[in-house]
């Protein structure tokens, strides 16, 4: 579990090292002076403290609600609650990479503050996005191979008699329960992979808008973004919790990832008032960094909403074969889409 914590804390110095540091070599490009007439550093302080106080409160408890549900029999998997919760929790997601993550990606790789060659001569966040959404593909398709021949070689048969056994003991009662335990693993250790490749996802961009928060001086958008920020964590808490109490972590392991995804944009905030004399989000090397970053995750939350959390339930025989159960998955799916693409409307990303 130490290297778990490790790898997270990893992840989360690099992107803070990759959004932070381009800044102050490029701090003369100014392209939003007319938040300056908005600004109010004292008000804004204190909201942006309110800021962290709430939006915490609301990602712990969206991501705490699956993980002390998950023992209560209505929510084992495969029953018709764990269903329309996870197409709930898929909307969510895949609303997050295309109405808040993506457009911002492409706002940033377009902004006037950057040449016109490269970037307004190719579609960049939509390229990162692709090769994203493959890259994980690629990822999960490789962790899950190794683990699997990891597993086949740990009760492969030494000889042609232990062969031949093996054989003999798959047609008994105890072959299927043996091939069902090995099923079982392989989902298990898909489930893992999963939620820790969109927790990274999710990460992300929880790092840039919680430094975007921490550096806005303007109270005209602090205060929406607060609200829009704090149903955004408490939504995609409730996607990343599900994913993980299905998972079945240790106890450290989970307290790490619920942990990790309810201080990042705490902490973003924290930074971003730190550094807000010197930051400028607007520099040619901050858009770059930041519109890359953002890219990467909208391809990684759309492709796990889309593959990963819908089209192995969507095709699932009990829900194939229920009519009531099918039409609620789909109703809850667009339900969680409309709920995160409202606060697009209403706050922002």
């Amino acid at each position: 579990m130490d290297q778990s914590y490790r790898f997270h804390m990893a992840i989360l110095l690099l992107i803070l090292l990759l959004v932070i540091q381009p800044n102050s070599a490029y701090g003369s490009c100014n392209c939003d002076d007319s938040q300056a007439k908005n600004q109010d550093k004292n008000g804004a302080l204190v909201y942006k403290f309110v800021g962290i106080g709430s939006i915490l409160i609301a990602g712990g408890i969206g991501i705490f609600m699956p993980l002390l549900l998950k023992n209560t029999r209505a929510f084992q998997p495969e029953t018709p609650i764990h269903f329309l919760i996870k197409s709930f929790a898929a909307g969510i997601i895949l609303a997050t990479g295309f109405l808040h993550i993506l457009p911002d990606a492409f706002e940033s790789l377009t902004s006037p503050c950057l040449g016109e060659n490269p970037w307004g001569n190719f579609p960049f966040s939509g390229f990162i996005a692709m090769m994203a959404a493959i890259f994980t593909l690629i990822m999960e398709s490789i962790a899950t191979g190794y683990h699997t021949r990891a597993e086949l070689q740990k009760s492969q048969p030494l000889d042609d008699d232990m062969l031949e056994d093996n054989i003999a003991s798959s047609t008994s009662s105890t072959g299927p329960a043996i091939l069902l335990e090995r099923s079982n693993s392989s989902n298990l250790i898909r489930s893992r992979i999963i939620s820790q490749v969109l927790e990274l996802g999710i990460v992300v961009h929880s790092v840039i808008i919680g430094i975007s928060l921490g550096t806005t001086q303007s109270l005209r958008v602090i205060k929406p973004l607060i609200a829009a920020l704090s149903f955004h964590q408490f939504f995609e808490g409730m996607g990343l919790g599900g994913c993980i109490a299905q998972a079945n972590f240790k106890t450290r392991a989970m307290t790490i990832m619920v942990l990790f995804f309810s201080l990042t944009t705490p902490t973003g905030i924290a930074i971003g008032i730190a550094i807000s004399k010197s930051y400028n989000e607007y520099s040619p090397k901050a858009l770059i960094v930041q519109g890359f970053l953002n890219s990467a995750s909208a391809g990684i939350l759309i492709y796990m909403a889309l593959v990963d959390l819908l089209a192995a339930d969507f095709m699932n025989p009990k829900l194939l074969s229920n009519l009531k159960l099918q039409l609620g998955t789909n109703l809850a799916l667009l339900l969680g889409a409309f709920c995160m693409s409202s606060l697009a409307k209403w706050g922002g990303s």
